[in-house]
C-alpha cells in the first residue's frame, strides 16, 4: 500500500513544483525580455533494501526558451533590441556581470547608465557607463554611447557590452533572473553584434500555452490526490477485514 501512497505523493509534488514554474512564467508575460523556464518530469528509483520496485517522480527545470520575444516599437532612442542571440551586460546584485535582453536604458540622476529596472549597465570593457551630468545621450546601432552637453560637440563615453553565448558554456538562469555562463566566466565582447534601435524585446512566454498548462497540472495534482485517498482507503478497508478475522 506505501508503493501507492509513495508514487502519487511524488507525483503530486512533482505537479506543484511545474505549477509554480508555470506561474512564475504567467507572470512575466509582460517582463521585457524575459525567457520562459522550461520544466520536464523525471522518474527516479529509490535506493535502499526493499526499495528496488519504488519510484518517485521529480520535476526538473530542463533550462529556458531561447526563441526572442515579440519586438515592441516604442520609437524611444535609449530603447534597443538585440539583432540576433547577443545579450545585454549589466552588473548582478552579487555585483557579477550577468546578462540581460531587457534593452531599455536610461541615465540616472549620477550620470550611470542603468536598464528600466535599475540594473548598471557594463561596457565593452565590463565596466560602468557614466555621462555627463545634464548631457543628452545617444546610442547608436553598434552600442556605442555619445553624450552632447549644450552646444558642445558630442563625444563618445563607451561601448554597451554585448555578448553572445556559445554551445560550450551555455546560459543559465540565475536566482535573480539574470543570466550567466554555467562556468561563471564573463563572456567575451562581440563586436560584431548590432542593435535594433527604438524597438525593445518583450517576453517570449506564450500566455494561452501557459494558461492551458496551468490547467493541465492542476488536473494531474487532482489525479494524484485522489490516488492518494483511494490508497489510505483501501488500508483502512484492508484494516477492518483483518480485525474481523483476528
Amino acid at each position: 500500500m506505501d508503493k501507492l501512497i509513495y508514487t502519487a505523493m511524488t507525483g503530486a509534488n512533482a505537479a506543484a513544483y511545474r505549477q509554480a514554474v508555470l506561474a512564475n512564467n504567467l507572470a512575466n508575460v509582460s517582463t521585457n525580455g524575459f525567457r520562459a523556464e522550461l520544466s520536464t518530469y523525471r522518474a527516479v528509483p529509490v535506493r535502499g533494501d526493499g526499495s528496488a520496485t519504488r519510484v518517485m517522480a521529480l520535476e526538473a527545470t530542463s533550462g529556458f526558451s531561447d526563441l526572442p520575444g515579440a519586438p515592441q516599437h516604442t520609437g524611444r532612442g535609449m530603447d534597443a533590441m538585440t539583432t540576433g542571440n547577443s545579450w545585454f551586460a549589466v552588473q548582478g546584485s552579487d555585483g557579477t556581470e550577468a546578462y540581460t535582453r531587457n534593452g531599455s536604458f536610461e541615465v540616472d540622476s549620477e550620470g550611470t547608465l542603468k536598464t528600466n529596472n535599475g540594473l548598471t549597465v557594463f561596457s565593452d570593457s565590463s565596466s560602468p557607463i557614466t555621462a555627463p551630468l545634464g548631457a543628452e545621450v545617444t546610442l547608436g546601432s553598434d552600442g556605442t554611447l555619445t553624450a552632447k552637453v549644450g552646444n558642445q560637440p558630442p563625444t563618445g563615453i563607451g561601448r554597451l557590452k554585448l555578448a553572445t553565448p556559445t554551445a560550450d558554456d551555455p546560459l543559465k538562469r540565475g536566482d535573480d533572473g539574470l543570466f550567466r555562463t554555467t562556468s561563471g566566466d564573463p563572456m567575451p565582447n562581440d563586436t560584431t553584434a548590432r542593435l535594433q534601435l527604438g524597438v525593445i524585446e518583450g517576453s517570449n512566454v506564450n500566455a494561452i500555452e501557459t494558461m492551458v498548462g496551468m490547467i493541465q497540472t492542476a488536473r494531474q495534482f487532482e489525479a494524484q490526490t485522489k490516488l492518494m485517498q483511494t490508497a489510505e482507503t483501501n488500508d483502512r478497508s484492508a484494516a477492518q477485514l483483518l480485525n474481523m478475522q483476528g
